[in-house]
């Protein structure tokens, strides 16, 4: 079992110096490690985390000072504060050496009880602190980013929901009040723009022969073959929504040009008459169905959306008698 407490080093040449100091600093609430040489220093300083590091100044084979450099240049070493305990205290040019190698503070030789217990509590209650701030840290970060990871998760669940009210679970297509919404920005923003926009309501001719010979299944396999040419059909600006049923509209931006407008529909038309390979109960069903479409387009003196609803439903009523699979225009935008 690891030992919690923080790690004090004890470096010094002299055998009696490191068991004196094991014997003044026993309970100071650190686990001691020493080290006889400024060499096995240096690989203990890489093999453990300590919070202070007592280091005699005067070794054989290399001194504090430079132990005190190397570990200085080190970057996951250089913050680990030095003490280093010399006979060569007193003398100031030692002393500025000592400093400008990174040593924190001095312990005369010989050492005084007090003065030595007393300073290495100072330095265990900054790394304590120190420590306790950084898990304190750690756990806010940690905090911190469960919150993002929580916020975009309800971010997420309320898109979600958003998109279900307003999209039709079968097609993922916009939805009647989605379609409503739509349709009154268009109106709204129509004297900006000004090259007028059409709204297209439109029905599917034999669809229900389809659904009824061959399932349910099948219908909706139809009619999510449908949206997706519908979709592929209309350009950025445009609207395509699922009113219910076999029943889509479609708000058409640039519809300033009437031929063009009627050439768009009927190209449509021809796109939706197009055989639909299907999944069946028993293998592939190729379903064949047409539209009929009534397209109105939107005039400053109409009095509301609604009056724009019945003018295209008007129309797709006429292209429905007139035979189906044909897309016309109100008689109002005709004449």
């Amino acid at each position: 079992m690891n030992d919690p407490r923080p790690k004090l080093l004890i470096v010094d040449d002299t055998r009696a110096n490191l068991v004196a100091m094991r014997h003044l600093l026993g309970d100071c609430g650190a686990e001691l490690v020493e080290a006889s040489s400024g060499n096995e220093a240096l690989a203990l300083c890489l093999e453990h985390a300590f919070a202070l590091i007592l280091l005699d100044v005067n070794m054989p084979d290399m001194d504090g000072f430079e132990v005190a450099t190397l570990l200085g240049e080190a970057e996951q070493l250089r913050d680990t504060p030095i003490i280093f305990v010399t006979a060569a205290y007193a003398d100031d040019l030692n002393r500025l050496k000592g400093y400008r190698s990174g040593a924190v503070d001095y312990i005369a030789k010989p050492v005084n009880d007090s003065i030595l217990r007393s300073k290495v509590r100072v330095f265990l209650e900054l790394y304590n602190a120190r420590m306790q701030l950084q898990q304190a840290l750690g756990e806010l970060s940690e905090r911190n980013r469960q919150l993002h990871e929580e916020i975009a998760e309800r971010l997420r669940a309320e898109a979600v929901v958003r998109h279900q009210a307003t999209h039709d679970m079968l097609t993922g297509l916009p939805n009647r009040a989605l379609f409503h919404e739509r349709l009154h920005e268009a109106i709204r923003q129509y004297p900006a723009h000004g090259r007028g926009f059409a709204l297209a309501m439109l029905d599917i001719d034999g669809f229900k022969a389809v659904n009824d010979t061959h399932g349910h299944p099948v219908g909706d396999a139809l009619l999510q073959a449908i949206a997706a040419r519908l979709r592929g059909h209309v350009r950025a600006g445009d609207t395509v929504a699922r009113l219910g049923g076999d029943e889509f509209a479609l708000i058409l931006e640039d519809a300033a040009q009437l031929q063009l407008l009627l050439e768009r529909c009927q190209q449509l038309c021809d796109t939706l008459a197009l055989p639909y390979p299907l999944p069946g109960p028993s293998g592939e069903v190729l379903a064949r169905v047409s539209a009929s479409i009534g397209i109105a387009v939107w005039r400053p003196g109409m009095l509301s959306d609604e009056a724009l609803i019945q003018a295209a439903d008007r129309a797709l009523y006429e292209a429905k008698r007139a035979g189906r699979n044909r897309c016309l225009l109100d008689v109002a935008d005709a004449a």
